[in-house]
């Protein structure tokens, strides 16, 4: 009744979901509803928005390319002297729409570190690492690759991290509103790499989905040019890197 009363009285009312995401950047899974989803505001895919994100991604890779090549050149002489070939590790990735694609990246890991055929996590200070591996994950220079998927238009600078096909699934079975996160391209960076350090579990899933949901609905080139900085950030002083 009281509530009702403020409502007539033209007092604005915030329900827990909206209050929770405003304090947090970050949506509750465990209070979220479907109709909040489907009614609520945000969460709009509309033309208007995929080009200015398309135009934005476009413009950003043609400013970094060049400068970036001569890095990977380095990276890769250094990569071949600590471990061989391949350089480019190419690994099966899901999309927008939970289509797949191959994501690049420099091989920061032994050859043979999944030499079972069983995927796993990576985790920090992963004994898989080689010595270079270790200082490019760390300054995050074996994600440079993947301006090539950004090019490409199979990732954007901005979103959700891709994950593997076999952690979809099993993370679609054991976490609620998983799949929402694939209505946009996955992202070289995101609003749960900032804010989430670098898990290996479902609970961690499950905890950057949180911060995943918020990107989905609010993302726009203002708050994409804020990650963007923060990256740098976090990057230079190696915050969040795994």
């Amino acid at each position: 009744m009281l509530t009702r009363d403020c409502r007539l009285g033209g007092i604005q009312i915030t329900d827990l979901p909206r209050y929770f995401e405003r304090v947090h950047g970050r949506v509750p899974i465990d209070s979220l509803k479907a109709s909040w989803l489907i009614y609520g505001k945000g969460f709009r895919q509309t033309w208007l928005r995929g080009f200015v994100k398309r135009g934005f991604d476009i413009i950003v890779t043609a400013v970094l390319l060049p400068i970036a090549l001569p890095i990977m050149v380095v990276m890769a002489f250094l990569i071949s002297l600590d471990g061989g070939t391949p350089i480019i590790y190419r690994q099966e990735r899901v999309g927008r729409r939970g289509q797949r694609f191959t994501l690049l990246k420099f091989r920061s890991m032994r050859i043979d570190a999944e030499h079972d055929g069983q995927a796993r996590w990576a985790s920090n200070d992963d004994e898989r690492n080689t010595r270079i591996g270790r200082f490019i994950r760390r300054t995050r220079l074996d994600e440079l690759p993947q301006l090539f998927n950004v090019l490409l238009g199979e990732m954007s600078f901005v979103g959700p991290r891709p994950e593997r096909p076999h952690f979809v699934d099993m993370l679609s079975r054991e976490v609620r509103y998983y799949d929402v996160r694939h209505c946009v391209k996955p992202g070289l960076t995101g609003w749960a790499q900032l804010r989430y350090p670098y898990g290996a579990s479902v609970g961690d899933a499950e905890e950057k989905l949180t911060f995943d949901l918020f990107y989905v609905k609010n993302h726009g080139l203002v708050f994409d040019l804020m990650i963007l900085l923060q990256t740098v950030e976090a990057v230079l002083f190696h915050r969040g890197a795994r």
